[in-house]
């Protein structure tokens, strides 16, 4: 069973714009925002009732006092006066007004203005000129035979003044409960996540492994306490480690696979270049006694030996590349690239002259740590590509230089061009360009020399890349300074 791996992970902005937490947090804190603003507004609506029943309450007090013909509205036992101040009364009997209570800012327009109200059994509410809003009733009654209209106008702001007070303070409360409820809903909802971080910070160190190449050992897994499946985070935490144990059981599935192939291509090749061998024997034998054999018999026999001669060296590159699968070693020692660069451009200049075989050196030599043999069949293969592939006249051009700790070998030649549509797959095996690079008369490829040449670049600790477009073609190979 595969444990779990310690981890150095850098959580993300756990309220960055789109994260989950931010989401959680912000919808709390609406809806508590929600909640206490709906709720200052009952209250303040309930206390606005309450508020105005009591000052109507009041009114009816005040009206319900005896009239005073000399002048006045007699006072309850006691003393006291439940109205409190402010208070306006007008009372008219038979067409003549009698104020027997009113503020002092009370002018004749606005006495003038409550008189034209009409009798009602409902206060109302309106603007007094110089006194601002009033809480009015107006009502008629019987008093000893005769029709008395009473007038009674308290002032409204023992309404407005608390209930200004109590949304203040409300106000005040909710925007209190709203930040207390931001900050706990934050601290909350970031505590809870915290194993969703872990789980996504497990994915991303999952997603960076090299599983391309290897048995495909994937040596991370979440850890137990976040695939608990008692919560809906550890459920997913374990249909995670489900997940990466079959992955590590599918790659290591493949990887016998590949083992199988590898051994069986190398045991294949090793076993073929014996006959191989035989065939090219007897057919070398048979040639000595060419002047007897008739004409077609000759030239069958030279076909015998020039396939089998392609087929030997099909094997052999093989057996190179099942080799450097298996058990990439190389001899790698400090090597003159300057020398090899100029027997490889020596050779492919006499292997075809009707090329044009150019050369970029730097004045002192390269030293390169690698193997001399193997490295020399890159640069060999990349010319030959290059020669095999392109018409005559074509210009190639190797250069050699040094970049950052690099010894940087490219080949680059004038001709059609790779096609787009196999860039990205012309180091894998049995790949073939022949649709727009010319193959030369007379010339053969098996597909492997750029396999061979990725494989030897790759076994050194390098890299090869290509950039090719119609009329430039570039080879570029990295390997490191001795």
């Amino acid at each position: 069973m595969t444990l779990p791996v310690p981890m150095k992970t850098t959580a993300p902005p756990s309220m960055g714009k789109g994260t989950l937490s931010r989401q959680l947090v912000m919808r709390t804190t609406a809806l508590v925002a929600l909640v206490t603003i709906a709720l200052s507004l009952f209250t303040a609506l309930a206390s606005f009732q309450i508020l105005q029943n009591q000052l109507d309450d009041r009114l009816q007090s005040a009206l319900s006092r005896p009239f005073d013909r000399s002048g006045g509205s007699s006072a309850p036992a006691g003393g006291s006066d439940p109205t409190g101040s402010g208070l306006i009364r007008i009372d008219t009997v038979s067409g003549q007004s009698l104020v027997s209570a009113k503020p002092d800012d009370l002018t004749e327009a606005g006495i003038a203005r409550l008189l034209s109200l009409a009798t009602s059994r409902v206060p109302v509410t309106m603007p007094i000129p110089k006194l601002g809003l009033y809480r009015v009733l107006v009502q008629e009654r019987e008093l000893r035979g005769v029709t008395v209209t009473t007038v009674v106008a308290l002032p409204y702001d023992e309404v407005t003044n608390p209930l200004t007070s109590q949304l203040m303070m409300a106000g005040l409360l909710t925007l209190a409960a709203i930040l207390l409820s931001y900050v706990g809903a934050r601290r909350v909802v970031e505590r809870s996540l915290r194993p969703l971080t872990r789980l996504a910070a497990t994915a991303t160190q999952v997603s960076n492994l090299p599983l391309d190449s290897g048995e495909g050992h994937v040596p991370i897994r979440v850890a137990p306490a976040d695939a608990n499946p008692a919560s809906e985070v550890g459920q997913v935490g374990q249909a995670f480690n489900h997940m990466l144990d079959n992955v590590e059981g599918a790659f290591a599935a493949r990887h016998r696979s590949e083992t199988k192939v590898r051994q069986f291509v190398a045991d294949a090749s090793h076993e073929l270049r014996n006959p191989l061998a035989s065939i090219r024997g007897y057919a070398e034998l048979t040639r000595r006694g060419a002047e007897e054999l008739p004409g077609d018999a000759a030239h069958a026999l030279g076909r015998i030996e020039a396939e089998s001669e392609r087929m030997s060296a099909l094997v052999q590159d093989l057996l190179l590349l099942a080799r450097l699968d298996s058990e990439p070693t190389l001899d790698l020692q400090p090597t003159d690239l300057t020398e090899i660069v100029l027997n490889t451009v020596s050779d492919a200049r006499a292997a075809s002259a009707d090329h044009i075989w150019a050369l970029n050196l730097p004045e002192d030599v390269v030293m390169g740590r690698a193997d001399a043999n193997r490295l020399h069949q890159v640069v060999a293969n990349l010319l030959a590509n290059a020669r095999t592939h392109t018409p005559p006249g074509t210009r190639v051009e190797t250069a050699l230089s040094r970049l950052d700790g690099w010894a940087v070998i490219s080949v680059t030649d004038n001709g059609p061009g790779v096609p787009t549509e196999i860039q990205h797959s012309v180091f894998e095996r049995f790949t073939r360009a022949d649709v727009s690079r010319v193959r030369q008369a007379g010339g053969s490829s098996t597909g492997l020399g750029l396999a061979i040449v990725a494989a030897v670049v790759n076994a050194h600790g390098g890299r090869v890349n290509l950039d090719s477009r119609p009329g430039h073609t570039r080879f570029t190979i990295h390997v490191p300074l001795a």
